[in-house]
């Protein structure tokens, strides 16, 4: 599967592979009814969902104003600041401050926007070792692989094709047994800290009042990347802004429930960056990277709004396309919803077609945190107006032709029942389609017209009134 294909070639690719199919429904499926029930386990989860949403758009309403707050505020606690423009920038900075401490080898948690500006690809050009210590991305790592999605990033792999990949990398003889591939990437791993000249990390959420940073996870890794190496930098997206740890703690309550299901995360980390003369442990530098890469300009545009993502993974976990083609099949770093949202606003040009990978259900948009509107953004999208441009010649054809089809009631129906005399059927589902419907039998079917229309029977039915 090539980024360089289109969406459809790449979705066709992972709707041939069945066993992706079942693992990503299987998991998807169980995440969401998890949050379904932590969601119901609290009084009124629509109202804190509302507090959410409103301290998010705050945030975001006077974002400069804050985000300057937010560098003194760090800068006070000894820490540095540094504004990454674009992904190049972001790089460019965080070598240059591996190279003038001398790292070599850099240990990381997971971290979405370091995917995003590719770091590791740079980090390796430049001679630097990096070493993904979350235990999806080590796996992915491993594999040469990407992440596909955003909470789970190998939901894609089978604990066999774990164990394959520990075997043939490291030199192991492991079972698909879950305790031991844990075991085995706990002992690799923390030989990996213990050598690690430099850690970097992601941020869930940087906090105005005070400068902290909170970095959530379920695994002890982070805790490890930011305290053992003598060099901490911290890379996170401009819109990762709370105002206090009062606002704080209504994220991290709707963040767990939203992603895994849980009360809260296992580990919620508060990291003020910097060092104070008489700190006995902790890395002696502290770095935070502040990454823009095309949000200032979508913080100006009518889908504004995706900036109040927290990346709990929602979204993707009840998107009727995403569970049926996994996350690979978007070709870029943010996958389902809100990634067919960001892609194109954060350098893949790419919105209208993704835009495309959407049934406009509304389930998205129910199962945020932050009730973002994640349809009526792509909605925008598909019209082309974010690009200054339509769909494709054929495709805008044919939805005019059938616009023309269906204001014509007698027409309609006449073709209804020439659709019902030719078409290909098995038990009343049309099994194969004419290009018209535009692929739409290749991986679905589609039900044939009713002998007898609504609108027949209702005047049938009137006229035995």
């Amino acid at each position: 599967m090539s980024a360089q294909d289109t969406f459809v070639q790449r979705a066709d690719e992972a709707l041939a592979d069945h066993d992706l199919g079942r693992s990503i429904r299987h998991v998807t499926g169980l995440l969401d009814q998890r949050r379904r029930e932590a969601s119901a386990s609290v009084p009124d989860f629509e109202a804190l969902k509302d507090r959410a949403r409103s301290a998010k758009l705050g945030m975001l309403a006077d974002l400069e104003g804050n985000l300057l707050r937010f560098e003194e505020k760090i800068k006070a606690n000894g820490g540095h600041v540094h504004w990454a423009k674009d992904a190049e920038d972001a790089n460019r900075i965080i070598l240059g401050i591996l190279e003038k401490s001398g790292a070599k080898k850099v240990v990381k948690s997971k971290s979405m926007a370091t995917e995003e500006i590719e770091l590791n690809h740079a980090l390796e050009a430049a001679g630097v070792t990096p070493v993904e210590t979350d235990l999806g991305e080590y796996v992915a790592q491993l594999k040469g692989d990407k992440p596909s999605h955003i909470i789970l990033p190998i939901i894609h792999m089978t604990r066999q094709a774990v164990a394959d990949t520990f075997n043939e990398k490291i030199g192991t003889h492991a079972s698909p047994d879950v305790a031991q591939l844990v075991e085995i990437a706990r002992k690799v791993l923390r030989k990996e800290f213990e050598t690690a000249d430099a850690g970097i990390t992601g941020a869930n959420f940087g906090v105005v009042d005070s400068g902290a940073l909170c970095i959530v996870s379920n695994e002890g890794n982070a805790r490890f990347v930011t305290s053992l190496p003598r060099l901490h930098i911290a890379v996170m997206g401009i819109e990762k802004l709370v105002a206090d740890l009062d606002d704080l703690s209504v994220f991290l309550r709707v963040l767990a429930r939203s992603a895994t299901g849980q009360r809260l995360t296992v580990y919620s980390n508060l990291i003020w960056p910097g060092r104070e003369a008489n700190d006995q442990s902790g890395p002696r530098e502290a770095h935070v990277v502040l990454l823009d890469n095309g949000r200032s300009d979508l913080l100006n545009s009518k889908a504004a709004e995706i900036l109040a993502c927290i990346r709990c993974g929602a979204c993707l976990n009840i998107c009727p396309i995403y569970k049926a083609v996994g996350g690979h099949a978007y070709g870029g770093t943010y996958p389902g919803p809100m990634g067919s949202i960001l892609s194109p606003a954060l350098g893949a040009k790419k919105g209208s077609e993704l835009a495309g990978a959407s049934t406009l259900c509304g389930a998205c948009k129910d199962a945020c945190p932050v009730k973002i509107d994640i349809p009526r953004m792509l909605q925008y999208y598909r019209t082309g107006e974010k690009f200054g441009k339509r769909e494709g010649l054929v495709k805008g054809l044919s939805f005019y032709l059938f616009g023309l089809l269906a204001s014509r009631p007698r027409v309609f129906g006449a073709f209804g029942r020439l659709l019902r005399t030719i078409a290909p059927t098995g038990n009343g589902w049309i099994k194969v389609g004419p290009w018209l419907p535009f692929g739409w039998t290749r991986h679905r079917t589609l039900k044939l017209p009713a002998k007898k229309t609504f609108i027949a029977q209702w005047k049938e039915k009137a006229g035995h009134g």
